[in-house]
């Protein structure tokens, strides 16, 4: 269990991962140890190049000086962060770490990565990812000090803790307000190092109070679930939703548009004209699936700019008239944010008035109660309305009707450099983009990603790590993805030694049977039809048989199990496996880790005796890169001697890192279907490891953990071998906790304890 003396003499099990390993050439151990899970998920989305930039980038980041932490925090975080904005966002990232490296900023590199999955996640888009990254270059550049006016020497005070809090503030604010918020902060403390960086901590008041203003609207990661299924549930169309962000100057204002990679919508929508954020994101999905559906690619080669123009609004108000012939619920949304222009409202004279007036001819198109009284607008509308009511209102036909209007309408004024658009822009309609189709060479060549394939012949050999949150009790908040956990199975050992120590407390075994027969409940009840089960089931293995004798496909469930009546109960059995379990019992020959062997196999005997659903499983952690987590015994597996075996191979190193073990437990022992679900966890020291200096910070985490699985109908109870767990255990388990002075009591007390919590 202890780690690698040589991280580069580590044996990968698959020969493309070890040459990636070789590539890397990396002397840190703490690497080595979790180099090949990691490569393992990367393999799962990542096509050859991809997997040859990811482990380049890796490569690069352990050169930096800085220790194993931004290379670890790169491996974990990657993958996650890829699937969220896109594999061709490594480079922004790589020349945001080289940024900060070449700065007086490098040690901001390990907060950067720690936090950069869940905010690329909530990001969702490497346009949105940029514009963050502009952010923080921004910050570095604007709170970076130098001496008498020389190249700066002063690590920027506010960065590392924007950083740290981004996943927060990603959560709560749109890329505007960020954008806001940090100047705000930079203005008003880019002076005042210790204030500045309370500020981007959000422990100033100030900071709090920007923060809320800044807040406003409906934000797209918030309601990017109920868009997908609205889109999937009434337009049947799948595509990938991305946002991007709406900090733009007036004039360079982004539209929501669709290309082959997706439909781009704001990152953010406030309330206008009495609808809701929600409901114009609805409006602007609804319109981009209608052109989807409905809408035909003209050729624009011989076309205007102002007769494109007219043939979009035309085009566009017959994708909205139809949307809301499909669904009538859309015409109160479409009209709201539709632009009700006033005729009188542009001067042709000395403006350019061809917007405003396909304007005016869209909303008539919407609008039966539109009330203008331009002849020319009223036949085109008539015009309009006879083709989509005859079924003939196709997009060329909306072009023959756009051209003739223009045509009809021409002024002179059309041609100004002024151009009226008040009232004129229809913000929930996309660019049109897919509308035209070019046919001089190279215009309708544009470059789109390849379909992303995995590496071949690369099939994985173990799990990919797990990510849980870890609380931090300083800020009162998640740390999110902090815990890397890697689940395996635990490697086989030597059966009979168990059995051996079944045999030393046979004395004890037969207590305990006499006790188990008083509280086993008599009445069975038969489970049939199982594929696997404990007994064979002969009506049904009868009939499978003739099935199978007349030509017909049996009924491959002839087995059945039994359950007992009236007790339904699930038990996961957590040991802690750290380097304290090799210490010896004082006053004997025995080590702690072999006394908890001696008391699992007789509680393992014991559960197995009244029927009871359980599992186990030990846990161990090398800083937070390293939580191992090695499954014992499944629920689904008896106690044999495939299960005794591994058992016996259990051995003891490295620290305790409980949170995440917990919360990984507890989630597998809620999915299962019981009355009662309890963890037991067995430990014999409090929660600590070699990268926390502060033990309170660990155990604030396992009391959040133990809370976070209450909420979900997990019972934890701490069975603690440490004489001195008064101090801390009852903080983290209340009153579910048990402290045993006498260690050498153990394998008669653990299976006595499981009795009396599950009676």
């Amino acid at each position: 269990m202890s780690k690698p003396a040589d991280a580069r003499q580590r044996q990968m099990h698959h020969p493309q991962v070890e040459a990636w390993w070789r590539e890397m050439d990396c002397g840190f151990a703490q690497v080595a140890d979790v180099f090949e899970e990691c490569l393992y998920e990367a393999l799962t989305a990542f096509s050859r190049k991809e997997m040859d930039d990811y482990v380049a980038a890796a490569k690069h980041l352990s050169r930096l000086g800085r220790g194993p932490e931004p290379v670890l925090a790169f491996l974990e975080a990657w993958p996650s962060a890829a699937a969220a904005v896109g594999a061709e966002a490594l480079a922004d990232v790589m020349a945001a770490a080289r940024a900060l490296q070449a700065s007086p900023n490098g040690h901001a590199i390990a907060p950067f990565l720690q936090t950069l999955a869940p905010v690329a996640r909530r990001l969702g888009s490497r346009e949105q990812l940029a514009f963050y990254l502009d952010i923080a270059r921004d910050l570095m550049a604007r709170t970076t000090g130098s001496i008498h006016g020389r190249h700066a020497t002063i690590a920027s005070p506010g960065l590392p803790a924007f950083f740290r809090q981004a996943p927060q503030l990603v959560e709560a604010l749109p890329m505007a307000g960020l954008q806001n918020w940090v100047e705000y902060g930079i203005r008003h403390y880019g002076d005042h190092p210790q204030q500045q960086e309370e500020y981007f901590k959000l422990a100033l008041a100030d900071s709090r109070a920007v923060l809320q203003r800044e807040r406003h609207g409906t934000l797209f990661a918030d309601a990017e679930r109920r868009l997908d299924l609205t889109l999937r549930a009434l337009w049947r169309d799948p595509v990938p939703l991305i946002p991007y962000s709406t900090a733009y100057h007036e004039l360079r204002q982004p539209v929501p548009y669709y290309d082959r990679l997706g439909m781009r919508v704001p990152d953010v929508y406030d309330e206008r004209d009495g609808i809701s954020g929600l409901d114009r994101y609805r409006a602007a999905l609804a319109h981009m699936a209608g052109h989807r559906r409905w809408s035909t690619p003209q050729v624009a080669d011989n076309w205007s700019p102002f007769q494109r123009l007219a043939v979009e609004f035309l085009e566009d108000a017959r994708i909205d008239c139809l949307l809301m012939r499909e669904y009538p619920g859309l015409a109160r949304i479409l009209l709201a944010l539709h632009p009700r222009p006033a005729p009188d409202a542009c001067d042709p004279e000395t403006t350019s008035c061809l917007r405003h007036r396909l304007a005016m001819l869209s909303r008539a198109c919407l609008d039966a109660a539109h009330g203008y009284a331009d002849s020319l607008l009223n036949e085109t509308v008539a015009a309009f309305r006879a083709a989509l009511d005859g079924g003939v209102a196709s997009t060329s036909r909306m072009a023959e009707l756009a051209l003739a209007y223009v045509a009809r309408t021409r002024r002179h004024s059309d041609q100004f450099a002024r151009i009226h658009f008040d009232g004129t822009v229809v913000d929930y309609r996309d660019d049109n983009r897919q509308l035209w189709k070019f046919i001089e060479e190279g215009d309708e060549e544009e470059a789109f990603d390849a379909p992303r394939q995995t590496v071949q012949d690369e099939e994985p050999q173990g799990l990919p790590p797990r990510h849980y949150p870890e609380w931090d009790q300083a800020t009162q908040t998640y740390r999110p993805d902090w815990v890397s956990l890697y689940e395996a199975l635990h490697p086989p050992g030597e059966s009979a030694r168990i059995d051996r120590l079944l045999e030393k407390h046979a004395a004890l075994a037969r207590r305990l049977m006499r006790l188990l027969d008083l509280i086993k409940p008599q009445n069975k009840q038969r489970i049939r039809y199982q594929e696997d089960g404990s007994e064979l089931d002969l009506d049904t293995a009868i009939r499978s048989l003739i099935d199978y004798k007349c030509g017909i496909t049996p009924d491959p469930r002839i087995n059945m199990n039994h359950r007992t009546s009236g007790r339904n109960i699930a038990v996961l059995l957590l040991l802690d496996l750290s380097e304290s379990l090799n210490q010896k019992v004082a006053g004997g020959e025995q080590t702690v880790l072999e006394l908890s062997q001696e008391a699992v196999s007789l509680l393992a005997m014991a559960i197995e005796r009244l029927n009871d659903p359980f599992a186990i499983a030990g846990f161990h952690s090398n800083t937070r890169h390293e939580v191992r987590y090695l499954h014992v015994k499944g629920f689904s597996e008896h106690w044999d001697d495939t299960v005794k075996g591994r058992l016996a191979a259990a051995g003891a190193g490295w620290s305790t890192r409980m949170g995440g073990a917990l919360r990984h437990a507890g989630a597998a022992l809620a999915r299962r279907q019981a009355d009662k679900r309890l963890l037991l966890l067995l430990t014999d020291g409090e929660p600590a490891d070699i990268d926390v200096r502060d033990p309170v910070h660990l155990h604030a985490d396992a009391k959040q953990a133990v809370g976070e699985l209450a909420a979900q109908g997990v019972d934890t109870f701490c069975l603690s071998l440490d004489p001195k767990a008064d101090a801390y255990v009852q903080g983290i388990f209340g009153k579910r906790h048990l402290v045993l002075d006498r260690v050498e009591q153990l394998p008669e007390k653990l299976p006595l304890l499981y009795m009396a919590l599950t009676k």
